[in-house]
């Protein structure tokens, strides 16, 4: 998927200024350029100034020595420099220096790069920064920043620290001579070069400073308050154009893709809804099916994204929008990434249709022969109603006759240039799409990454679920956990032990899975006990094998990293033991408690841990105990690591922002989306003369495929 433009693209007329090369800027030159650009991605005028301090240094503040008392702070002195010598020879030769003020001195030392400081003079007052080391009463600081009393052109009260490499540092481009540069360039453009994004009427409503000002602030911000005033107007900017472009898109398509009207509500649905229904629905399930038929019967094409945590219902919401489908004498298919949840849609739709006429079908990579062909051509000449599968649907050999609804699990693990061969297979129009997750998605990334779709969210469980137990436990408790494993297993129930796989240590993960494997056969030892082992490096036909062992209960324990997490539906599997839990993330953490609890009895997942945590594991870990409710994680995940750690957010352009974070900036995220829709409701073509910068930003690059968008 193309990303959103490069920041000299937003909104920047053509031969602007900011599209100048960086070489062109005073203090660059061809060979720091190139740097930049091999190290920051920083090819233009505009690169450099979109390319935000990551925090800033207090200059304001200047403590004296005696008040010292902090190990590793990082303080600012002023002070008169009382000595300055070299000790020592080749390596270990070193500078060192002493500051004093009225209160006391402080040691100095530099170990390399000190050609400079033998500039400095004995006796001169100097302001100096760095970070202190105590030892035994005596103040060190190494390699300070150092400075001449006077010497500044204007006071700086926040000195801003930019994003740097060693090969930067090395070439003289560290933080402070990329602050010179972004200096210079300020004042290149100071007199109203910098062009305004946002209407006037905007900015009145809003009272939020202009563009320019907003620039120089967040660079050189003179006082907190207009620090803060300076980010904020640089994060709605980003917020709100994002959202412009999603909702202006989601208004166009709406108004462009007419669709299917499935206008009918018949026996097919009826039938099932009276003789087939499990269970009463949730007021969430019947909430969110009127939703979809509102969209059905519209006559423009439904796109929708329907959110749900593991075991709320979601198929059972998609079989009865297929039945729908079917009154209207429309095909359906169900897309999913992987053989064993295709398998499992299947088995579960076929059951709760049997007896009422429906003929539902199952298409992989491993159909062939007769049976695929049989198969496909049952469906194009229609006498297949419902078509189940992986990626071998979006092969051509699969035609229909009428395909008028897709749904896609988990879509994130599907490409878009994938998506959209089976939108081309329906006729004369693109056929509804509901896309489901079990992957509960806060708030502001839903607004984000699924701005341009409709969402409905299932958040309330079945009756009669029983809500998992989650307990943390240490090695030091390993024996009782063994002894409890082995009491579900008397019970009749099957286990999960899942282990970490991470790409950079995956050998590693692999020797801590076997060797964990191999600690269990001690303890469940063959042939009373017998066990499944699978991870992503096996073949796919062994690893099918494996899991269908444990599927058709002929193993109790399934050892497998986290290749089990999406798509294993084992009503009988009633504990999961995740081991070394502080290397997984909390929405991970989540979507395998969800592998358990899918059955009637008492479920649990035991959280294994060493006893060193850090800070933000146990924080972790203690939200895993204290809820189960999916997006309240989702929400604590998205703070914790932020957007673009988020399963299947990575491949989306849209997560890119400059200056916003998701995780802390919803409030602004949702006024940002408010205003938006304010205005396209208004004027929905950006035709008022008051809306012109609105109207360029979105002819320049509105025409940028998203996610549910597919040409």
């Amino acid at each position: 998927m193309p990303d959103f433009p490069t920041k000299s693209e937003t909104l920047i007329v053509r031969n602007h200024i900011l599209l100048s090369n960086i070489e062109f800027l005073k203090g660059v030159g061809p060979k720091r350029a190139l740097l930049l650009q091999q190290e920051l991605g920083i090819h233009t005028f505009a690169d450099l100034l979109f390319d935000f301090p990551f925090r800033y240094i207090d200059k304001t503040t200047f403590h004296q020595i005696r008040d010292i008392t902090e190990d590793g702070s990082t303080v600012q002195l002023k002070g008169v420099l009382t000595d300055l010598r070299t000790i020592g020879v080749g390596r270990k030769k070193r500078m060192s220096g002493k500051l004093r003020d009225e209160t006391g001195t402080i040691q100095l030392i530099w170990f390399k790069g000190f050609q400079w400081i033998e500039n400095l003079v004995v006796g001169n007052e100097y302001i100096l920064y760095g970070k202190v080391n105590l030892f035994k009463g005596t103040a060190t600081m190494a390699h300070p920043e150092f400075e001449k009393t006077g010497s500044q052109q204007k006071p700086v009260r926040f000195e801003p620290v930019y994003r740097s490499t060693e090969k930067l540092n090395q070439a003289g481009l560290d933080s402070r001579n990329r602050a010179k540069l972004v200096a210079h360039l300020l004042e290149r453009l100071r007199g109203d070069l910098i062009p305004e994004t946002l209407p006037g009427y905007l900015l009145q409503k809003t009272k939020m400073m202009d563009r320019q000002e907003a620039l120089e602030y967040i660079h050189y911000p003179p006082d907190q308050e207009r620090l803060d005033r300076a980010s904020f107007r640089l994060k709605f900017e980003e917020l709100f154009f994002s959202q412009l472009r999603l909702l202006y898109l989601k208004q166009q398509r709406t108004l462009a893709t007419a669709g299917y009207a499935f206008l009918v509500v018949g026996d097919h649905l009826n039938d099932f809804y009276r003789q087939k229904l499990p269970f009463e629905l949730t007021n969430a399930q019947k909430r969110v099916i009127k939703e979809i038929r509102k969209d059905l019967g519209s006559g423009y094409q439904m796109n929708r994204l329907l959110q749900g945590d593991v075991g709320s219902g979601k198929t059972m919401v998609a079989l009865m929008c297929m039945l729908i489908a079917l009154d209207n004498g429309y095909q359906s298919c169900l897309l999913a990434p992987t053989e064993i949840l295709a398998s499992q849609h299947y088995r579960s739709l076929s059951n709760l249709t049997q007896g009422l006429g429906i003929r539902i079908a199952y298409l992989s990579g491993s159909v062939k022969g007769n049976q695929r062909k049989e198969t496909l051509r049952w469906l194009h000449a229609g006498e297949i109603h419902i078509i189940v599968g992986t990626h071998a649907l979006l092969e051509d050999p699969v035609r229909f006759k009428r395909l008028g609804l897709c749904i896609i699990d988990e879509q994130h693990r599907f490409g878009v240039e994938q998506r959209s061969r089976l939108w081309q297979k329906a006729s004369p129009h693109p056929p509804h799409v509901l896309v489901m997750t079990a992957t509960p998605i806060p708030r502001t990334l839903a607004m984000t990454l699924y701005g341009d779709l409709d969402v409905s969210v299932i958040d309330e469980l079945p009756p009669g679920r029983k809500e998992i137990k989650t307990l943390h436990r240490t090695e030091a408790t390993r024996p009782q956990v063994i002894e409890f494993l082995r009491m579900q297993i008397e019970a009749g129930r099957q286990i999960y032990v899942v282990y970490p796989l991470i790409e950079e240590s995956e050998k590693l993960d692999l020797q801590n899975l076997q060797t964990g494997y191999e600690a269990l056969l001690q303890h469940f030892p063959r042939p009373k006990y017998q066990m499944s082992i699978v991870h992503g490096r096996m073949k796919p036909e062994d690893k099918e094998f494996e899991m269908k062992r444990f599927i058709d209960r002929k193993t109790q324990i399934l050892v497998s990293t986290t290749v089990i997490e999406v798509g294993v539906d084992v009503p009988n599997a009633s504990v999961m033991v995740i081991e070394n839990t502080e290397r997984f993330g909390l929405s991970q953490l989540h979507q395998l408690r969800g592998r358990v609890g899918r059955g009637g009895e008492q479920s649990y997942c035991l959280l294994m841990t060493g006893f060193n945590l850090s800070a933000e594991a146990k924080k972790r870990i203690d939200i895993m105990v204290r809820t189960n409710n999916g997006f309240e994680i989702a929400e604590a995940d998205l703070e914790l690591r932020g957007p673009g750690d988020i399963e299947g957010t990575r491949q989306s352009g849209q997560m890119e922002f400059a200056i916003a974070d998701l995780g802390k900036d919803g409030k602004i995220l949702q006024a940002a989306r408010a205003l938006a829709k304010a205005i396209l409701t208004k004027d929905p073509q950006l035709q008022s003369e008051f809306n012109a910068p609105l109207r360029y930003y979105l002819d320049h690059i509105a025409d940028q495929i998203t996610w549910s968008k597919i040409a």
